[in-house]
């Protein structure tokens, strides 16, 4: 990308904007990995606290058959597994924020499991495709713009959204597939007629004791959980008592506060602003009625938080440079150009295409073109097109340089190919049920 920019920039005369560019785009790389800190200290103390209550191995147990199946190289009861989970519930949300810490947390446990280090194994592979397409319930950025630009429903996305991140999944999954089958039997002929170490039982409810070496051998990878220690009754009226009165909150809002003919931004805007604090203070309670001694857990978390900041800022730095000067030389609008004539094959507008290049390469870009598109005309089929966009695509390229950065992997194998598929299916799946609903 590097290379190609600065070819376009000196036939566009370009060269000063990118030369800005790189100085000024390393800059914000790390300016970046330090706002990071703070979310990535509070999110890993908090999974620290689910943690040791035991929620994230219960959690695991629930879905242990479709994670075996998904990946059967990962222990059932290993970490990672739940951490994974609960990285994909939190982007089935939209909490961007609150899924990066989390989703590096799973890294840094599927990293114990690697004997390659520095080489991406299958599971990561795969998990970081499911990641940059994952479900998305709730799009909550989009959908705040929307409201913020008065249009008539903005929460109208949800659906497409919905639907356009179940073809991406969908495709992510059948592509990490496809392409770590293909990449064994490349490395191995013999490799597919062997299982994996930790390979799904066909009927794993049927048989649950076939399981019972691989958990066996997780509890030496899996170090020992800390003393619980239930509170007392002082405890247990205290924080009920608040349970309860943030019960009597809510019914206070809704009936004494409340109006009967609620408008969609009052309710989207409430969303947005309940749905963070209920999370945090579930998770909190939840270990501290289970015994963890929460601030102490919560404190443990965020040292590694800090420790993981840190490490990806060199590989922050690499991909934001590159797509600065990517953008800055013209090369994305001359990349546009090209394909255009493909775009309206497929009965996309022009205005959109800017938005489905740059969503891959940078969040903060695809968030800022989705913007400028919705205020200008909030209600348009653009603007709705736009938003399912946002809402139902990831940045790839930054999701891979922050979790593979993190865990120090240098080689990311068919990871690219399988994400990029993902990325490609969900920007037609958005604009095929955009179509159909607008």
């Amino acid at each position: 990308m590097v290379v190609v920019s600065t070819v376009v920039a000196a036939f566009s005369g370009t060269m000063p904007e990118l030369t800005e560019a790189a100085f000024e785009s390393a800059a914000n790389a790390v300016t970046l990995a330090i706002g990071l800190i703070g979310a990535l200290a509070l999110w890993l103390g908090i999974i620290k606290v689910v943690e040791a209550a035991g929620m994230m191995q219960a959690l695991a147990r629930l879905i242990r058959p479709l994670m075996l199946r998904l990946f059967p190289d990962v222990p059932p009861d290993h970490p990672a597994m739940s951490a994974m989970i609960m990285n994909m519930a939190a982007n089935a949300l939209g909490l961007g924020n609150a899924a990066t810490p989390i989703g590096l947390k799973a890294m840094a446990e599927l990293n114990k499991l690697n004997t390659s280090p520095g080489t991406a194994t299958n599971a990561m592979c795969l998990f970081l495709a499911i990641n940059t397409s994952s479900l998305t319930i709730l799009p909550i950025s989009a959908i705040t713009v929307r409201a913020g630009a008065g249009a008539t429903n903005p929460g109208a996305i949800i659906l497409p959204s919905i639907v356009a991140t179940l073809c991406s999944t969908a495709v992510a999954i059948a592509m990490g597939k496809l392409l770590a089958r293909r990449a064994r039997a490349a490395e191995d002929p013999l490799a597919e007629d062997a299982a994996p170490p930790f390979a799904a039982d066909p009927d794993p409810a049927l048989d649950p004791g076939d399981t019972e070496d691989a958990v066996e051998s997780v509890e030496t990878l899996v170090p020992p959980a800390p003393p619980l220690d239930p509170p007392g009754l002082v405890g247990r009226i205290l924080f009920g008592g608040l349970i309860v009165l943030f019960f009597g909150a809510i019914i206070y809002r809704l009936t004494v506060q409340g109006t009967p003919d609620l408008a969609a931004t009052d309710l989207m805007a409430g969303i947005s602003d309940w749905l963070l604090p209920i999370i945090i203070c579930s998770l909190l309670l939840l270990g501290y009625f289970r015994g963890v001694q929460v601030y102490e857990a919560v404190t443990e978390g965020a040292k590694e938080g800090f420790d993981i900041a840190v490490r990806i800022i060199p590989f922050l730095v690499a991909i934001f440079v590159a797509i600065g000067m990517f953008r800055a030389s013209g090369a994305l609008d001359l990349f546009t150009t090209i394909i255009s004539p493909v775009t309206e094959l497929i009965t996309m507008p022009a205005e959109a295409l800017p938005m489905a290049l740059i969503r891959p390469l940078s969040g903060g870009g695809a968030f800022g073109v989705m913007s400028e598109i919705v205020e200008n005309d909030p209600d348009s089929f653009l603007s709705y097109l736009v938003s399912t966009m946002q809402g139902s695509t990831e940045t790839t390229f930054y999701v891979m340089a922050v979790y593979f950065g993190s865990i120090g992997v240098m080689r990311t194998r068919h990871t690219l190919p399988a994400a990029l598929s993902a990325d490609i299916a969900g920007i037609l799946a958005s604009l095929a049920i955009c179509r159909l609903t607008f």
